[in-house]
């Protein structure tokens, strides 16, 4: 059995999180907690300040969490300062108390938002300073978002031809109804799409005269900010990032640990780049997969999964895992049976990718950890292991090497 937190956790990725329609996770619990609550209502009152500065109302993100407030699209940007508040506190809560250095990570990678804190946390930005470019374009994102549909187009069949969901995203868009485009790669059988009024109806309707059998899309009727879309171009947004960008302090900084980009689908951020995948970040989809592939290839044993409530990420490394389970049971000569074979015949899409990607077959093996559950079950530390600097551009924390004091991080109420 592990004896300590790092020796637990092994060789470890981490992964963080983006907005979802859920955002609130369990930062209540966390805030009330004797030991972490402190640092997470730190970071609640600097991304706070950042986001009333830059939206130019009051943006209390500490009343919302005590309160235990879910967000909602009204007040998405009040769910971007949460996020990445609630990360930056959860990475320095696991440095502080247990000692599990970010620095170490094998691998770093975040979906969608989560990419922005994961800059943050690497060094190559102050949260002070990256936290306004979401913030900035938040407004016209809910307004795009009004007449914006999710949907999801899965196979159960072969791989997904993913030249053809563009050319037909591009045929639906031609038809000056909507536009409609990939917002993200879950998988070699699986994209989400983002479509304006009708356009995933649309989709649904010629889908199949393009794509093989088994191939389905399935409606989310939510309503979602169509970033990493051609949708924002509607707003101007990429190019009104662009100038912010031009006097944005940082970026000048190679990140440490490596941050793998789900814009370009490679650890190639360097000392001078950030700008421009962040630029493309708002209207290029997101390469989740290919992220997904490189962290079981890098040889983690540990994907640790930051920020309130993740769910789309370990869903994504969870279903893999089942599915890699399954097809190798239904492999096994042992015990090819009917059951078996009818499993491997509804993962064709799996068979096609393993002899070229082996190192699929290693999501059996590799755990997935929720770090605000994972704190949350441990027993209250009585010291601080380490003391390390902020990441939202203060020192915080300062000189607690020892007990640290016991008040309710919450106050009164």
């Amino acid at each position: 059995m592990a004896s300590t937190p790092r020796d637990r956790f092994g060789q470890f990725a981490v992964a963080f999180r983006g907005y979802n329609t859920a955002n609130l996770g369990r930062c209540t619990e966390l805030l009330a907690h004797p030991r972490f609550g402190p640092t997470l209502e730190r970071y609640l009152r600097d991304a706070g300040e950042i986001a009333s500065d830059t939206m130019g109302q009051r943006v209390d993100l500490l009343a919302r969490v005590k309160a235990n407030l879910e967000t909602d699209l009204d007040s998405y940007h009040e769910a971007i300062a949460l996020i990445v508040a609630a990360s930056l506190a959860q990475l320095e809560i696991l440095e502080e108390f247990y000692d599990v250095q970010y620095r170490r990570a094998r691998l770093v990678f975040g979906y969608s938002l989560g990419e922005l804190t994961a800059l943050i946390a690497s060094g190559v930005f102050e949260m002070q300073h990256a936290l306004r470019l979401p913030l900035a374009i938040a407004r016209d994102c809910v307004a795009l978002a009004e007449n914006v549909t999710m949907g999801v187009l899965f196979s159960r069949g072969p791989i997904l031809d993913f030249d053809d969901v563009k050319r037909l995203c591009l045929r639906i868009s031609s038809e000056g109804a909507g536009v409609i485009g990939i917002s993200s790669f879950l998988a070699p059988n699986t994209v989400l799409l983002l479509g304006q009024n009708h356009t995933i109806d649309r989709f649904s309707e010629l889908m199949h005269d393009v794509f093989p059998k088994r191939v389905y899309l399935r409606k989310n009727h939510d309503k979602w900010p169509p970033v990493h879309t051609p949708l924002v171009w509607q707003r101007n947004i990429p190019n009104r990032l662009g100038v912010m960008a031009h006097t944005l302090p940082g970026g000048f900084t190679k990140p440490h640990p490596p941050v793998f980009s789900l814009v370009s689908g490679k650890a190639n951020y360097n000392d001078f780049n950030a700008r421009d995948l962040l630029l493309q970040w708002v209207d290029h989809p997101q390469r989740l997969w290919d992220a997904v592939y490189e962290t079981l290839a890098c040889g983690a044993e540990t994907v640790i999964h930051i920020g309130p409530g993740p769910n789309l990420v370990p869903a994504t490394f969870n279903r893999l895992r089942d599915n890699v389970q399954a097809q190798l049971t239904g492999n096994s000569l042992n015990k090819l049976g009917l059951r078996a074979m009818a499993r491997a015949v509804r993962r064709p899409w799996l068979t096609a990718v393993l002899p070229s990607r082996t190192a699929l077959l290693r999501a059996p093996a590799v755990e997935q950890v929720i770090l605000e559950d994972w704190l949350l079950e441990q027993p209250i530390p009585t010291t601080k292991q380490i003391v390390v600097p902020s990441m939202n551009g203060s020192l915080g924390a300062q000189g607690e090497t020892a007990a640290a004091g016991e008040g309710d991080a919450t106050g009164s109420s």
